[in-house]
């Protein structure tokens, strides 16, 4: 149900006042905020977050109806995933686009022919700004991967898109970028039937 100061068009956002960096990580990787503000029902107080630089998830699409999943250990979930390739927007890439193509390089050994942006996710928006970019890429190509610090164990496999899709469905590929990749494109396959 909509506010009665939504309908009228009148938009409540918070006020920030002044913020706090609290924790610098070593690697430019992530800060954690302190923020003092002004909430939108005009109470103060104090808002902590993470900002965070951004990441992309590439769907790479084989001719075959094939897509790529990597496998790999993360640290932050304790165990093995599956997932799409992707990673980190870098401060040297130019924008998005280029960290999807250079992430997809760098995992898979893949380039591609066609890009199309899918979407973007905000997988914790209440804890950080993060921003994943979700991409599709077709046309494929094979190359040498170039797997940086911290990927020795990243292993690349390919599947049915619809056994990725039931990947999906069973929980088993719980990364937020590359299932929502996946249902995306299975919604695009059913609008189109």
């Amino acid at each position: 149900m909509m506010r009665s100061d939504e309908a009228a068009g009148v938009v409540m956002v918070w006020q920030r006042l002044a913020t706090n960096v609290v924790h610098k990580s070593r690697i430019p990787w992530f800060e954690v905020h302190t923020d003092d503000v002004v909430a939108p029902d005009g109470g103060h107080c104090t808002y902590s977050h993470v900002v965070a630089p951004g990441s992309v998830t590439v769907l790479a699409l084989q001719d075959d109806d094939h897509v790529v999943l990597t496998r790999q250990w993360i640290y932050t979930h304790g165990g093995t995933e599956w997932r799409l390739p992707g990673g980190a927007v870098d401060d040297t890439d130019p924008d998005p686009l280029a960290a999807a193509r250079r992430e997809l390089a760098e995992e898979t050994g893949l380039s591609a022919e066609k890009w199309e942006q899918l979407g973007e996710i905000h997988g914790a928006d209440a804890l950080s700004n993060h921003v994943d970019h979700i991409f599709l890429a077709t046309g494929l190509t094979q190359g040498e991967p170039d797997l940086g610090p911290g990927e020795a164990d990243l292993r690349v496999r390919t599947l049915p898109f619809h056994h990725a899709l039931d990947l999906v469905q069973r929980g088993m590929l719980p990364h937020a970028g590359s299932s929502h990749a996946l249902l995306v494109m299975a919604l695009r396959r059913t609008v189109q039937k």
